[in-house]
């Protein structure tokens, strides 16, 4: 890849954690990234590297924990990244919890205040929820208008709504368990090719999430944003965004109204985009871009043979 290529780098939000998921060679090479993860232990309070290392892996499942591991590891892997490249990215983007990586990366919000806002959005969205209340669902194989239109049909006086528009062939749903599994129900007696529960503690991206936006509020108002260095691409409305001013108020919006993926993948085809980085663990933007357009070249870096091989 050479700088005249029109460069955009995604990060993985909640679902794309696992065990082991940065390679302990990359952090063993580079003392910098050694020392992020202690810093982020301290903030934390307890050892986050031995958790994303070691396990157990319910604790790495636990929403408070993911999203600060998630964070970390994509974060470390573009340092990575931009030490070896000189290649700068026309926009950053990030899915759903990814969107804060995006905005660490754009220096809208700096490493201390990143971690700690991303753990407290964990512990927030948590909270704001009783145990088996709430569930969320993939859905394969139904078009977006058929799949909103069940939901409003299974509500029954609940919540039950679209939380990501993946891609054409995948849409996820939010809400209280009992509505989700209705809509569940209703999507196979329709002709979803799949419709199955997410292992998930949080019903992210409906109106069951509003309280939480509210609590929220309070600890983003008092972190000072700054303009961002690299342009963001929003979930909640797919438009770029570069303002300190415009950024925030929709990161609150972001925590109850749905994830506009297809839609964000088209902005940056229409910004020029023509090659596209996953930066983090997994490949599941990858997998969720190719069903979107097909035109972009796609890399997912995670480890140094990924890194290298964005460099060529």
């Amino acid at each position: 890849m050479n700088d005249r290529i029109k460069l955009a780098v995604v990060f993985p939000g909640q679902g794309s954690q696992s065990l082991g998921m940065i390679d302990s060679r990359l952090i063993e090479a580079d003392n910098d990234v050694k020392k992020i993860f202690d810093i982020a232990s301290e903030i934390l309070g307890y050892n986050i590297l031995e958790i994303i290392s070691s396990g157990p892996k319910e604790k790495l499942d636990q929403t408070e924990v993911t999203q600060p591991a998630i964070l970390l590891t994509s974060y470390v892997t573009w340092l990575l990244w931009k030490k070896k490249s000189n290649l700068m990215p026309i926009v950053l983007a990030g899915h759903s919890l990814g969107e804060y990586t995006a905005l660490l990366c754009a220096g809208v919000i700096n490493f201390e205040e990143a971690v700690n806002l991303v753990s407290e959005r964990g512990k927030t969205m948590q909270r704001s929820i009783s145990n088996n209340e709430g569930a969320m669902a993939a859905i394969l194989g139904l078009n977006k208008a058929i799949i909103e239109k069940l939901c409003v049909d299974c509500s029954e006086n609940e919540i039950v709504s679209a939380a990501n528009y993946n891609s054409p062939e995948q849409i996820v749903i939010s809400g209280h368990k009992n509505a989700v599994e209705r809509v569940i129900s209703m999507a196979k007696e329709a002709g979803a090719k799949r419709a199955i529960l997410l292992p998930v503690s949080v019903p992210s991206h409906c109106l069951l999430m509003k309280e939480a936006a509210d609590e929220f509020s309070k600890l983003l108002n008092s972190v000072t944003f700054r303009d961002a260095e690299i342009p963001i691409l929003q979930n909640v409305d797919a438009k770029i965004k570069v303002k300190a001013n415009e950024i925030k108020p929709i990161l609150l919006e972001q925590l109850y109204k749905p994830v506009r993926w297809i839609d964000s993948v088209k902005e940056m085809q229409l910004l020029g985009v023509t090659k596209i980085i996953e930066c983090g663990p997994g490949k599941v933007l990858c997998g969720l871009i190719k069903r979107i357009e097909t035109s972009f070249e796609l890399f997912s870096i995670h480890d140094q043979v990924s890194i290298n091989n964005t460099l060529l």
